[in-house]
């Protein structure tokens, strides 16, 4: 069982499964493997990772998301959303299922949602538990998160690269990494655009001129109010991309009231079988990882 802070402020950690997954995967060697060849390289960073980020931080609760497979509401309203991403890679995919594998044998916590991607998941569940006066560690490789931090309540835990280096973001720290607040956030990623998820942004809008604009009018009404005082070329760009910015707003924003069917009963960790853990983490071969499970988990080992 997890064991947080004596008589401090109650603390979830909400874990992006998916985002460290990918992170660990591309990371790690793949010839990381068990005797009998299976590839474990991303099992074995998240796993890594979670015993990590479960010592250091020491939450009281910890709840993990994934993305599902089907088609979100954000996919509905545009056809081209994510398009442009290769399929994930055969030994990746593999893997999958361990992760998963893994995260239940320690008999945490799994939050999805149909038509949702596990970032909405985040922002609701990190909604419920500040109104329920818990403080929330958002764990992510996925920057859209950055509009979910809200002080003393809500940071970001954001994986910047590889299976170890975090930067653990405020309100300050997020004005400092892009130049505007946690709420001004969609402002500027609608600006910038986010070719990951193939969201152009509009033309010769970089960071810096995106935190400028947001800065300064504060909103898109407000940016596509004063076109006439910007540039020519600046102006021209605005007028000709809006519908794309406004667009990319409204997909970027996260959901905060996604319909989960989850009690709080059930976002509490259950009972760990710790011979089953063991028996796992023999199956995977990862000895090196064993001393961690009590260092994380000590109660249950």
């Amino acid at each position: 069982m997890l064991r947080g802070t004596v008589g401090a402020v109650p603390t979830l950690m909400l874990i992006d499964g998916n985002s460290l997954t990918y992170r660990a995967f591309f990371a790690l060697p793949t010839d990381l493997a068990t005797a009998s060849g299976q590839v474990t390289n991303a099992v074995f960073g998240f796993t890594s990772m979670l015993l990590n980020l479960v010592r250091d931080h020491r939450p009281d609760r910890v709840v993990v998301t994934f993305d599902l497979p089907q088609p979100t509401f954000r996919h509905q309203q545009l056809e081209s959303y994510k398009a442009n991403r290769e399929s994930a890679p055969d030994i990746l995919r593999q893997q999958m299922g361990l992760v998963r594998q893994v995260v239940d044998t320690l008999a945490l916590p799994v939050v999805t949602a149909p038509g949702f991607e596990a970032d909405d998941v985040i922002a609701t569940l990190a909604e419920r538990a500040v109104d329920a006066g818990e403080d929330v560690i958002i764990v992510t490789g996925d920057r859209d998160s950055y509009q979910l931090v809200r002080d003393p309540h809500v940071k970001v835990l954001y994986n910047k690269r590889g299976v170890s280096d975090y930067a653990l973001y405020d309100e300050a720290g997020i004005l400092e990494r892009t130049g505007v607040r946690p709420d001004q956030y969609v402002w500027y990623a609608a600006l910038r655009g986010d070719p990951s998820d193939n969201l152009p942004g509009v033309p010769k809008v970089g960071e810096k001129t995106a935190a400028k604009l947001v800065t300064n009018y504060g909103d898109l009404d407000g940016i596509f109010a004063h076109t006439a005082d910007q540039t020519p070329a600046l102006r021209k760009n605005l007028e000709e991309h809006q519908e794309q910015a406004r667009m990319n707003a409204e997909l970027m924003r996260l959901v905060r009231d996604v319909p989960l069917e989850v009690t709080e009963e059930q976002l509490q960790q259950g009972a760990v079988d710790a011979d089953e853990v063991l028996e796992l983490f023999r199956f995977l071969e990862f000895p090196t990882l064993v001393p961690r499970l009590a260092e994380a988990f000590p109660v249950a080992f």
